[in-house]
């Protein structure tokens, strides 16, 4: 487990339990549950051809200056609830009023490879596309599927302003934006205000995340970048979600006119303060949390990973996106407090 990525009370969240303790919890299901499938991939074949030198890109140009606005989606082949969105605007023939548009359609092989009867094998064909974006990475001699279209579309990304990179769940949870560990990422993740709940952290172990690219990530840098985690993968409410974040996004940025709108809820902000890998197969929680609950009491059982316990470090600790299933060396949950409300 790494840990320590906030100042937090109290003490780290995994501790070596008691040998009874093994023979508490029934061992792991190996099969993952259906998932209701409410939305059905787009047909994103008028976009995946040549339109700006980049296949999967498309760039629109308003004649006044203003920010170079990116928005991506499919970074994981299986998440396309943001892609419908992204194939909405085009075909709504959506224009910048100022500024510069690009919409990317990151992993377009991994998209193609999705099947109903298993949907989550096409999260990526070879490596996790959401965990190569650093420069001694995309820099280094190794190939893949992923790190291939990455350096791709590098040469947008290098010029955006404004970045939002549109994800959704496997498991149940509330809708949220992470913004990454930059005062930028929350300003733009507070400013798109749906959905409300805002989440800083620094990413994984296993890798850096687009919105952890160093264009965004430096804290004295103009540039910001956030990821919205929409709701679950296949749900038509994911769909609601993304669309409305990204015309609030296209809105506050100026690339889209400003429409009245009623009062948005008020941002919850909070920060993560760990983050448990699984460091055994055998991973597994005492019940099938979701994202977003508060768990009240400190040292509250959360999960077994082999000989050691994994409990909540303080009290009102947030559970952000329990992965019920992880693999090793894959996170299990994120573990948040809420910071003070900014005035």
């Amino acid at each position: 487990m790494s840990c320590g990525t906030g100042s937090r009370p109290g003490a780290s969240p995994r501790v070596r339990a008691r040998p009874k303790f093994l023979e508490i919890l029934p061992p792991p299901p190996q099969a993952l549950p259906a998932f209701t499938q409410d939305i059905t991939p787009p047909d994103l074949s008028p976009w995946l051809t040549d339109h700006c030198g980049i296949p999967g890109v498309v760039h629109h140009e308003a004649p006044r200056p203003g920010p170079h606005v990116v928005l991506t989606a499919l970074v994981h082949g299986n998440e396309f609830a943001g892609a419908i969105v992204l194939d909405r605007l085009l075909r709504e023939r959506v224009r910048p009023t100022r500024g510069r548009l690009s919409l990317i359609f990151a992993n377009p092989e991994a998209f193609a490879r999705f099947t109903p009867t298993n949907p989550v094998a096409s999260r990526f064909v070879e490596e996790d596309m959401n965990r190569v974006w650093s420069r001694q990475i995309l820099s280094s001699p190794r190939r893949s599927v992923e790190l291939d279209r990455a350096r791709a579309i590098l040469p947008v990304i290098e010029t955006a302003d404004i970045l939002m990179d549109l994800h959704s769940m496997l498991w149940p949870g509330a809708p949220l934006i992470l913004a990454g560990a930059t005062e930028s990422g929350r300003r733009l993740a507070t400013m798109i205000g749906n959905p409300p709940l805002v989440v800083s952290d620094h990413g994984h172990k296993a890798g850096p995340r687009l919105i952890d690219y160093d264009r965004f990530s430096d804290p004295s840098g103009p540039y910001a970048a956030c990821l919205l985690e929409a709701g679950a993968h296949w749900s038509a409410d994911t769909v609601q979600t993304t669309d409305s974040a990204v015309r609030a996004l296209l809105r506050h940025s100026g690339l889209l006119p400003v429409e009245p709108a009623p009062p948005a809820a008020a941002s919850r902000q909070l920060m993560v303060t760990d983050i448990v890998t699984a460091e055994t197969p055998g991973f597994r929680f005492v019940r099938p949390f979701q994202g977003g609950e508060i768990i009240r009491r400190r040292g509250t059982l959360l999960a077994q990973d082999g000989p050691d316990e994994i409990r909540t470090p303080y009290p009102d600790c947030m559970l952000v996106m329990p992965n019920l299933r992880p693999g090793r060396g894959q996170t299990a949950v994120r573990l948040a407090r809420t910071l003070p409300t900014p005035p």
